[in-house]
């Protein structure tokens, strides 16, 4: 059975999370900027990359390499073709991370914005085992009581997630991340303008 998100199209994705109601393509994009560039990394891993949204900040006199990492391969495309200026800094791969963890790259840095959502905790730390990073950010999405998608024209786009779909807390992952030798050094909250926020944790490894 297919992942729903690879029956998603791109651009009823983006125009949703776009609108002024839901405002969360604007919100990551400069969470992305700061996650990128705040700490001493060369090479990162970006989960869910989707069309690419935050590529801009991509410095590549910082970062030598770039993985973008998603399961719907048109996504990929789009992104390659819209980001093409990175050249070989940017590498896209077609990974299902509940299945395939072992085909990530080792990483300075691994970024999961509203991503451990669709994978759950414990698929998470696999993906973080698998990629040894240095540092992990994480954005989640704190809901409010009408559901984890924003009412919006595009909402039944997004039925189909519901079947993949898990309810994030903040103390719950960082638990989890604790697991495995993970420390919280960051967290930073974004309200948006539907009542619910999103949430940046960054940890880093205490080995």
């Amino acid at each position: 059975m297919n992942n729903p998100w690879e029956d998603i199209n791109l651009s009823d994705y983006e125009n949703h999370m776009a609108l002024e109601s839901v405002g969360q393509l604007q919100a990551m994009n400069q969470m992305m900027k700061t996650q990128l560039n705040q700490y001493d990394i060369q090479s990162a891993v970006i989960l869910g990359i989707a069309g690419g949204n935050g590529l801009e900040h991509v410095n590549p006199d910082k970062l030598n390499k770039v993985y973008g990492v998603d399961i719907n391969a048109n996504y990929l495309a789009m992104t390659k073709t819209r980001y093409k200026a990175l050249g070989d800094t940017l590498e896209c791969l077609c990974v299902d991370l509940t299945t395939e963890a072992d085909k990530l790259p080792k990483v300075d840095m691994l970024i999961a914005n509203l991503l451990i959502e669709y994978i759950g905790y414990e698929c998470f730390k696999n993906v973080v085992k698998a990629t040894t990073p240095r540092y992990v950010s994480c954005i989640i999405q704190i809901n409010v009581d009408e559901g984890f998608v924003s009412d919006s024209p595009y909402l039944h786009v997004f039925d189909g997630l519901e079947t993949v779909h898990h309810q994030m807390a903040e103390q719950e992952l960082c638990t989890n991340m604790d697991e495995i030798n993970y420390q919280l050094i960051q967290t930073l909250e974004y309200p948006l303008p539907n009542g619910k926020k999103l949430v940046q944790l960054d940890f880093c490894c205490n080995n």
